[in-house]
């Protein structure tokens, strides 16, 4: 078997197979700018084929990914609202131009959602058609061998005596054990094969619209709740005990799933040694939960960083931890006026917690005059030896050492006035800052230790400490799809990268040599060597039913016979009656 080899050549405008044998996609073909006066709803075919062009989408999906790098770099409104208010007050001059531009709520800003919203159109318009036209052709027969197999990019002719019908049935035959799409007519085998490669392209824009869906749903249907729970106390999720919730048009607080649990402890274990001392290793909260109303069938579970407690809908999320010191207030009379844990928050890796205690209930001070106290300060889990060259900062996440430093206020909080305040933050406006001879009364408690307040206030005594953790209540129902079109998208990437769609023809006629000429050709949808190694194989199999004779060569100088002038070039050489892997055309 011998290899015809001819120049490339596009195919022929006269060829009414050329068209067939050339394309092998079901990608829409994208036009050019019209010309001419084509009218409005010209225009508005022309603009629809654009935007569901593959380019524009190509476009659209990097623009959506430029415009979610805000939303990374910037705090988002939402469960950690503290943080947006930091950084406002940090950038008060560049902020509300920010805020003109819809920075700080990105993903629901109108121009992040009208590039989704296009993204969203481009997909839909190009996945439809294409669909379409991929079922109309898996519907269709593989097209008939061209008229000059020659000018395929593969190509292999040899000669038999075998008869034509029984060569092309035999084709037919190893065509379809091949897995081939197979079908006879006018004297020639047409097949087709690779169908998943076009399966694979299709399953990736499904995908990505299906992604898109996901996303879209979770931004409409999602809720986040957010609490801290002191060690020994639990939680319901109910609007009464969430300290934060953020909804969206189809989930508000009437849609909170009906549970609860109770922190029983909290472990956490950090690097004690080497180059990354204080590095946590281990944050576990031990829970007990229910689910429904009767709270006294629990269950116990464990929460850790990135391994959430599911319960129905909804995600428990670990996402904080720090400590709250307790302390017990008496006032002149030694009456208890407060007493227990309050919440620090910590501002650093090694723990080191500003906070506020306030005492709202004191009563009246030595004057008779209704007041309130506050102590502001620092609890440092692991203190310094002194304050000199560190100031107050812990020196290990760990509580190794604690110390309350506190200073004190005496006023009005300013809790009665109907304005919100932080519970973190104290409102001094209507404070005065307790003071000793002059200078400012504070002081460094270690558990245990007792302080006498200034002016006959009373005593503070801080009688140790308890851990906290902040939880996210997360109700995503779209993650699930999006994560579903993640996965389908890389598979169906995968099976179009990897899978080469081809076609096979096999043409057994009579020659007017009264011999039987096979031809064999293919065409693939990419440069790949498998094409001439397939045909190879197929034409080394076929010797069995249509051997190859060997010719005996023409006399030097002898004249051709004029009846093989139409004869493939294949012919041309004695090592034609050889079959021999094809040569793939360049």
């Amino acid at each position: 078997m011998s290899d015809t080899k001819t120049s490339p050549q596009p195919a022929d405008a006269a060829d009414p197979d050329a068209d067939g044998v050339e394309r092998l996609s079901t990608a829409p073909e994208e036009g050019d700018v019209p010309t001419g006066s084509i009218g409005f709803v010209g225009w508005l075919r022309w603009f629809w084929r654009q935007l569901t062009s593959m380019r524009v989408a190509l476009l659209l999906l990097f623009l959506l990914s430029l415009a979610a790098i805000p939303g990374s770099l910037i705090p988002q409104d939402g469960p950690d609202q503290m943080k947006v208010v930091a950084w406002k007050d940090a950038h008060k001059g560049i902020t509300p131009l920010f805020e003109k531009l819809q920075l700080f709520h990105v993903y629901s800003s109108s121009w992040f959602s009208a590039i989704y919203i296009l993204l969203f159109v481009s997909l839909a318009g190009c996945i439809v058609p294409r669909t379409w036209q991929f079922v109309g052709v898996l519907r269709s027969q593989p097209p008939t061998a061209p008229r000059n197999l020659t000018r395929m990019p593969v190509y292999a002719a040899w000669r038999s005596d075998a008869d034509p019908d029984a060569v092309n049935a035999a084709a037919h035959a190893l065509l379809k054990k091949r897995g081939f799409r197979a079908v006879v007519g006018n004297g020639s085998v047409a097949a087709e094969k690779g169908y998943l490669r076009e399966v694979g392209n299709l399953l990736f824009h499904f995908s990505l619209f299906l992604l898109l869906i996901g996303v879209a749903w979770a931004g409409v249907a999602s809720g986040t709740a957010s609490k801290l729970v002191l060690e020994g106390q639990g939680y319901s999720n109910t609007t009464t005990q969430i300290d934060d919730f953020y909804g969206s048009h189809f989930y508000g607080v009437n849609d909170l799933d009906a549970f609860g649990f109770k922190l029983d402890g909290f472990t956490a274990r950090y690097q004690e040694s080497g180059p990354q001392v204080g590095t946590a290793r281990q944050f576990t909260a031990n829970v007990r939960y229910w689910v429904g109303d009767d709270a006294t069938k629990l269950k116990k579970s464990t929460i850790e960083v990135n391994h959430p407690l599911e319960i129905g809908g909804s995600k428990v999320y670990l996402i904080g931890h720090g400590y709250a010191p307790v302390v017990t207030v008496r006032n002149a009379k030694n009456e208890i006026v407060f007493s227990g844990p309050t919440p620090f928050l910590p501002r650093d890796s090694n723990m080191t917690s500003p906070g506020v205690i306030k005492v709202n209930d004191y009563g009246t001070d030595a004057n008779g005059n209704k007041t309130q106290l506050a102590f502001q300060g620092f609890f440092l889990p692991t203190a310094p030896a002194n304050f000199e060259q560190t100031g107050p900062r812990s020196m290990f996440p760990a509580a190794a050492d604690p110390m309350l430093v506190l200073n004190a206020y005496a006023g009005d909080l300013r809790t009665d006035s109907g304005l919100p305040q932080n519970v973190y933050q104290l409102d001094d406006k209507a404070m005065t800052q307790l003071k000793v001879d002059g200078d400012i009364a504070k002081v460094r408690l270690k558990v245990g230790e007792g302080w006498q307040l200034p002016d006959n206030y009373g005593t503070l005594t801080f009688d140790g400490y308890q851990q906290w953790a902040t939880f996210t209540v997360s109700h995503h129902p779209g993650n699930s799809v999006a994560l579903v079109g993640a996965v389908a998208a890389i598979l169906g990437l995968i099976g179009s990268l990897f899978i080469q769609r081809r076609r096979i023809w096999v043409r057994a006629v009579t020659g007017p040599d009264g011999r039987t000429l096979v031809e064999v050709a293919g065409l693939g949808r990419s440069e790949s060597a498998r094409t001439a190694e397939e045909l190879a194989e197929l034409a080394v199999e076929l010797q069995g039913d249509a051997p190859a004779i060997d010719e005996e060569p023409a006399p030097e100088g002898s004249i051709d016979d004029p009846a093989d002038d139409d004869a493939p070039a294949a012919a041309d050489s004695p090592a034609a009656a050889v079959p021999t892997a094809p040569e793939t055309k360049e």
